[in-house]
């Protein structure tokens, strides 16, 4: 690996992935954060009538609102009118669930294209489709569809997507192994569980704060990736000792997404693509979750 490359990944991530520098408002729930909005949001969010009061102590539901049933209705209406003003991503037709933290009970199911908006944490799942060539092992991406309404056109993992309400992680990765990549069920089950990342930054459309269920999938030599929704506009297979250069690239038309270039440096550090002895090894895996 060229000495040039690993610098420019630790500062393609270091940029990507920088936590927020604006403050942020709290949205409570029975005194709880289930999200974090900027202060813009936040009074915009407090001018909904019956909703939402904001004080000092962030933005919280009014005591009409005292479950999640009664949370989620309301917010169906907020978020339309959100929409209607231009200030979401594309209305999606699916929702998110909302916890204050692992374990606790939903506070509320938002769709998904508010999600960001309300900066509550979302859960996704990313598989690395992985093959062994003649010439080495080598990782299958993906190209977004023009038309995607967030990271159109930018290089992707092979298989992504996020975490409905009421679904699971080995479901959501089953559907869309299927959907992005014409992989069936059964191959799909085979993938491997390789822990969780953890991406917080703020975007254009609010805050990204997304817990990552990384999957590694070995994949057959003959394999190739089909795509079904019309999500992906094409697929190309990497050798993954040409992954790292690829994606410390910030120009031009092959820019992979920040949630999966962090997916991709974390396999590559774990099947030792990047050789434990270089100086910057340490910070990508602690940026990765692997130095703690």
């Amino acid at each position: 690996m060229e000495a040039r490359i690993l610098p420019a990944l630790h500062a393609r991530l270091s940029a990507a992935l920088a936590p927020p520098k604006l403050p942020l408002v709290s949205l409570l729930v029975d005194g709880l954060r289930v999200g974090e909005l900027t202060e813009p949001r936040a009074r915009r969010l407090a001018a909904f009538d019956g909703v939402f009061a904001l004080d000092d102590g962030g933005l919280s539901f009014r005591p009409a609102l005292a479950d999640a049933a009664s949370r989620t209705q309301a917010l169906e209406r907020v978020a339309r009118t959100l929409a209607d003003e231009g200030a979401l991503t594309a209305w999606r037709d699916e929702r998110y669930e909302a916890r204050a933290g692992d374990g606790l009970p939903p506070a509320f199911a938002l769709e998904r294209a508010a999600a960001r908006y309300f900066g509550v944490r979302t859960q996704a799942v990313h598989v690395n489709g992985l093959v062994e060539t003649d010439r080495g092992a080598a990782m299958w991406i993906a190209r977004r569809s023009a038309d995607k309404a967030i990271d159109p056109g930018m290089l992707d993992n092979l298989v992504g997507g996020g975490i409905a309400a009421g679904t699971s992680v080995a479901d959501t990765l089953v559907k869309e192994a299927w959907e992005e990549a014409g992989i069936d069920a059964a191959a799909a089950r085979k993938a491997r569980s390789a822990g969780t990342l953890h991406v917080r930054r703020l975007e254009p459309d609010g805050l990204q704060y997304e817990t990552i269920h990384v999957h590694d999938l070995w994949l057959p030599r003959d394999f190739v990736p089909a795509n079904q929704d019309g999500e992906v506009a094409e697929h190309r297979l990497v050798p993954l000792d040409a992954m790292a250069a690829l994606l410390a690239n910030d120009q031009g038309a092959d820019v992979v997404t920040a949630d999966a270039t962090l997916v991709a440096v974390d396999a590559l550090l774990r099947l030792g693509t990047i050789d434990a002895d270089a100086p910057l090894y340490p910070w990508l895996s602690d940026v990765c979750g692997r130095g703690r």
